[in-house]
């Protein structure tokens, strides 16, 4: 956390996390429906990539900004998110959303995104710079976990995306 790119401020989070937002719909505004609905060498299309991101931010406001348990807030059993495998967490979101229509994955993922600013312009800062765990012995902050879902999560997901193209 003590990289220069790591955001000082709010405002310098929320600007952050709105370039790398719209880099993202760039990319997705350049594909071809069909484009979106095609799966790349791992099964993903980008429309698949785009409600797995949702699902994250979902999970980021409810399991580790509310600190809500990861089955509730992934509407996923216990089971699935005990061990915290992304692996397994990722490949059960796949399947309860791939037969999703691109036009219910861009509304979904608009909204989370609305929904997840609007609670970070809601959180204090300094929240956000308290370890999000208190058995942490590195004592990472919740900072960590709002970049890993969103700015690099946006620009990982905007890479593979981008492969389409």
């Amino acid at each position: 956390m003590t990289d220069d790119t790591t955001p000082k401020t709010k405002d310098q989070l929320l600007s952050d996390i709105e370039r790398e937002w719209k880099a993202l719909l760039n990319v997705i505004d350049r594909l071809s429906p069909q484009q979106m609905l095609t799966p790349d060498a791992g099964g993903w299309s980008p429309k698949d990539n785009l409600i797995h991101l949702a699902e994250w931010m979902r999970a980021l406001m409810g399991y580790h900004m509310d600190r809500r348990p990861a089955h509730e807030v992934m509407q996923l059993p216990e089971a699935v998110t005990r061990d915290w495998d992304f692996e397994v967490i990722n490949q059960a979101l796949f399947e309860r959303n791939k037969d999703l229509s691109l036009t219910e994955v861009m509304v979904k993922i608009r909204g989370v995104y609305t929904e997840l600013m609007d609670k970070l312009k809601a959180t204090a800062f300094e929240e956000l710079l308290k370890p999000r765990h208190a058995d942490d012995p590195e004592k990472r902050p919740l900072l960590l976990w709002v970049l890993g879902d969103t700015t690099e999560h946006f620009a990982e997901h905007r890479a593979v995306i981008e492969k389409a193209l």
